[in-house]
């Protein structure tokens, strides 16, 4: 068993270090919390992707997205802005009012609404862009920690992650996070986990944390072992899974006894997370609705017909949600085809660019739009 060091990130001790990824529509305060509840609160947990432009405009939405349980320490919000100034404010905006504990900035997101302004992925090619925002937020910052999630590069003729992890150094980043892929292949493929082996090595003042192909507790500590990072970045492993926040807690200790929950006890999860929703949205309706999303990854490997999946899929109450899960056969064990990858799988997507993207690394004048900034939250 090998000791791995605790995470830093700035005066925050995140042990083990381990760190929920911010996923759209997913890692909302419900989800964070069955997640925090499985690992014992131990473990860093990131909100969704919330929009500077947003931000500050207060979009209710917005609002709500940004609100942590009393019982979230550190409050971690990730946030995603390409305009300089707006996101400047944004980080202003947080310090002043308190609002969070630590910032995680988005240049990893490759969804085409995005990178087709500029954002998320597409960002680090454009080195002084990048260096504009990474400056306005870390100025604006105070004593807050600002860390910054990215991707390999738009594709494998345009890898940007050594530049931008060295241009995050210089600009008082305090964390690294990279995910194994181009934005070109999406989820599709496998992780190059020697690019984060790369970074570690090119960025030896700050902790580089690992992400991508992370599906059980044993993959992080492989992940830590054969790259050399110093934490990993948990990501679609968890979908339908929150209890794997436990298995990494119990990995990392050395207690080596991860969760294989039979269909019963995940039912209870389903209903617990539909009703934590709920009352997050403020109406039962919209919260069992908002779960829907998350039957198929919860049921995955059991034997449950496709007619029961489709009824699961369409509950809008949860009397409705308990009812449909009692007539399965939930004295079902876990099942061997559980484990294993989950989620969006698709790749070798064209990454939709402004015009003249990739024309000039160094030239950004006249090439990110006004719109943007986009104005809702959440991806």
């Amino acid at each position: 068993m090998t000791a791995f060091s605790p995470l830093a990130i700035g005066p925050h001790i995140v042990q083990p270090p381990v760190v929920l990824a911010p996923m759209a529509g997913i890692t909302n305060a419900p989800f964070r919390t069955l997640c925090r509840e499985f690992s014992g609160g131990k473990g860093l947990f990131v909100s969704e992707m919330i929009t500077t432009r947003a931000l500050v405009e207060r979009n209710e939405k917005t609002m709500q997205l940004i609100h942590f349980d009393e019982t979230e320490k550190p409050r971690s919000i990730q946030l995603y802005g390409v305009d300089p100034v707006t996101v400047g404010k944004a980080v202003r905006m947080i310090v002043d009012e308190d609002l969070a504990d630590h910032i995680d900035l988005n240049f990893g997101c490759p969804v085409p609404k995005v990178t087709r302004k500029g954002g998320g992925s597409a960002l680090p090619f454009k080195r002084p862009l990048l260096r504009a925002i990474l400056n306005e937020a870390v100025g604006n910052a105070g004593d807050l920690p600002v860390t910054m999630k990215m991707r390999k590069g738009i594709d494998d003729d345009h890898l940007t992650y050594l530049d931008a992890g060295r241009i995050a150094v210089e600009e008082g980043v305090t964390a690294i996070a990279l995910h194994g892929r181009t934005a070109a292949q999406h989820y599709g493929g496998t992780a190059d986990w020697d690019a984060i082996a790369r970074l570690k090595e090119h960025v030896p003042e700050i902790p580089v944390l690992g992400n991508g192909d992370i599906w059980s507790a044993d993959d992080a500590l492989r992940m830590m072992r054969e790259t050399g990072c110093d934490g990993v970045v948990v990501g679609r492993g968890c979908l339908g899974r929150p209890w794997l926040f436990g298995d990494l807690v119990a990995g990392f200790e050395g207690a080596g006894e991860y969760a294989t929950p039979g269909l019963r006890q995940v039912a209870d999860v389903m209903v617990r997370h539909a009703t934590l929703l709920g009352e997050w949205i403020g109406d039962e309706t919209r919260g069992v609705i908002d779960f829907r999303k998350h039957v198929a990854w919860y049921l995955k490997g059991f034997a449950v017909g496709s007619e029961m999946r489709k009824r699961l899929a369409i509950t809008s109450s949860l009397d409705e949600l308990r009812a449909q899960l009692s007539e399965l056969d939930l004295d079902q064990s876990w099942p061997a085809g559980a484990d294993g990858p989950r989620g969006r799988t698709s790749g070798n997507n064209r990454v939709v660019l402004p015009d003249g993207w990739l024309k000039d690394p160094y030239d950004c004048s006249a090439v990110v739009s006004a719109d943007a900034e986009l104005d809702t939250s959440g991806g």
